[in-house]
C-alpha cells in the first residue's frame, strides 16, 4: 500500500507546485507523509459536508482543487468552520491534499479536463505558458577545482536533466592569462603570463535558477575573475497554458451550445447565463475552468466563436459586446466548471497507483448558490 508521500510523489508529477500562482496555497494541509494510503476521496472544496463524506467513507486522502486555507493562521481549533474541518480530518486520521492553481493549466488539469468535458477536438492551451528554457554554462576552472566548482553548481540546481543529476561534460586544455596591477591572482605572478592546466564544465540549468548557479559558481571558484559563459537555449514548446481552445464536431447555434454545455457538466443549483446572439454559429470554442474573465480578450483574439467561463463580471462582458464581432459568452457555475477535474485526476491516480489505492470522485454540490430563479415577466411600462 502506498504512503501519503508516495501518492503526493504522483501529484506533483501531473501538477508540479511550482506551477502554482504566487498567491496560492497548495499541498499537503493535513497528514503524515508516512502514513498508509488505501482510500482516496476526491472533491472541489474542503468544506466539513466534503470532511464529513471522507471519514464516512473511511478515506485515507481528501484531494480537493480549491485550498482549505489562503491566508496564515494562528489557531486550527475547531471553533471556527476551517478549524473544523482540520479537527475532522486530523481527528480521524484522514490527510488532506490541494492541488490548486497549479492543477489549471497542464495536461490533464482542469481547464483540459472541462475541453474533453464539452467534447471538443484538437484541444490546446488558449494562452501557452512562457517557458524560460535552459542556459548553457561553459566554466574554465583549474584542474584540481573542477570538481568543487561541479559540485558547487549542481547543488545550485545544475545539471539536472530529467530523471538524472550531477550532469557534466569535461574537456581538459590549457588557460592563458598575465594579472596586471591591482590584480590579487590566485594562480600566478602581476605582470607575468601564466599558463594553467584548466578543466571545461559544460552544464545546463534552468534560466530560472540563473543568479542562484551564477553566485554558487563564483563563491566555488578560486579565481579572482572568473571565465564563464552563459548562453540561454530556445525553449521547447509547452503544453502547459491558461485556459484551452478546441473545436466542436458538430457547429450548433450558440442557444444549442449554452444547452449542450448545461447538459455536459454536473447538475448544480446555480445558473448559466449567455451572452451574445442566440443564433450565430458556434464551431470554435474557448474555455477557462474557474475564474477566467481575464483570457475573454485572448478568446476573441484566437478566433473563438464562445467563451466559457465562470464568476464573469457586468463590466467586463459589457464591454466585450460593444466590440465589433465579439464572441458569444457563456457563463457557468464555478464548481461546476471545476468539478469536471475530479474524474480526470482520479482516472489518473487509478491508472499510476495500480489496485492499490480505491478512488472516489464526491458528487456533492458545495457551490455555494442554492437557487437561481427564472427571470421575471417582462413589465410594460
Amino acid at each position: 500500500m502506498p504512503t501519503l508521500r508516495d501518492v503526493v510523489r504522483v501529484l506533483d508529477e501531473l501538477y508540479d507546485p511550482r506551477w502554482a500562482d504566487d498567491w496560492d496555497a497548495v499541498g499537503t494541509v493535513v497528514g503524515d507523509p508516512d502514513a498508509e494510503v488505501g482510500s482516496i476521496l476526491v472533491a472541489v472544496d474542503p468544506v466539513q459536508a466534503v470532511a464529513d463524506e471522507a471519514v464516512a467513507l473511511g478515506a485515507d486522502l481528501l484531494l480537493t482543487h480549491h485550498p482549505l486555507y489562503l491566508k496564515g493562521v494562528t489557531s486550527v481549533a475547531a471553533t471556527t468552520p476551517k478549524g473544523r474541518v482540520v479537527h475532522t480530518l486530523a481527528t480521524h486520521g484522514v490527510a488532506l491534499h490541494t492541488c490548486h492553481t497549479n492543477a489549471d493549466s497542464p495536461p490533464l488539469g482542469v481547464s483540459e479536463s472541462m475541453a474533453l468535458a464539452l467534447g471538443l477536438h484538437d484541444v490546446r492551451p488558449l494562452d501557452v505558458d512562457t517557458d524560460p528554457g535552459l542556459d548553457a554554462w561553459v566554466v574554465h576552472v583549474p584542474r584540481g577545482d573542477a570538481d568543487v566548482v561541479a559540485a558547487a553548481m549542481h547543488a545550485a540546481g545544475a545539471g539536472h536533466v530529467g530523471d538524472y543529476d550531477s550532469a557534466v561534460f569535461r574537456s581538459e586544455g590549457t588557460g592563458s592569462f598575465r594579472p596586471l596591477d591591482g590584480a590579487q591572482p590566485a594562480i600566478g605572478e602581476v605582470g607575468a603570463l601564466e599558463h594553467v592546466d584548466e578543466t571545461r564544465l559544460e552544464l545546463v540549468a534552468p534560466a530560472t535558477l540563473r543568479e542562484a548557479v551564477r553566485t554558487a559558481l563564483l563563491q566555488a571558484h578560486p579565481y579572482e575573475e572568473v571565465s564563464y559563459l552563459v548562453l540561454p537555449t530556445a525553449a521547447a514548446p509547452s503544453s502547459r497554458g491558461s485556459g484551452r481552445i478546441g473545436r466542436l464536431e458538430t457547429p450548433m447555434t450558440l442557444a444549442a451550445f449554452a444547452d449542450h454545455v448545461a447538459a455536459a457538466l454536473p447538475a448544480h443549483h446555480g445558473a448559466t447565463r449567455v451572452a451574445g446572439d442566440l443564433t450565430s454559429e458556434v464551431t470554435t470554442v474557448a474555455l477557462c475552468g474557474g475564474s477566467g474573465d481575464f483570457l475573454l480578450g485572448a478568446a476573441d483574439a484566437a478566433g473563438a466563436d464562445v467563451y466559457v467561463t465562470s464568476d464573469l463580471r457586468h463590466h467586463p462582458v459589457s464591454e466585450h459586446l460593444e466590440r465589433p464581432g465579439a464572441c458569444g459568452v457563456v457563463d457557468v457555475p464555478h464548481w461546476a466548471a471545476e468539478w469536471t477535474w475530479l474524474p480526470v485526476v482520479a482516472s489518473v491516480l487509478r491508472e499510476r497507483l495500480g489496485d492499490t489505492v480505491d478512488v472516489h470522485v464526491s458528487t456533492l454540490v458545495t457551490d455555494p448558490w442554492s437557487h437561481a430563479l427564472a427571470p421575471a415577466p417582462r413589465r410594460t411600462p
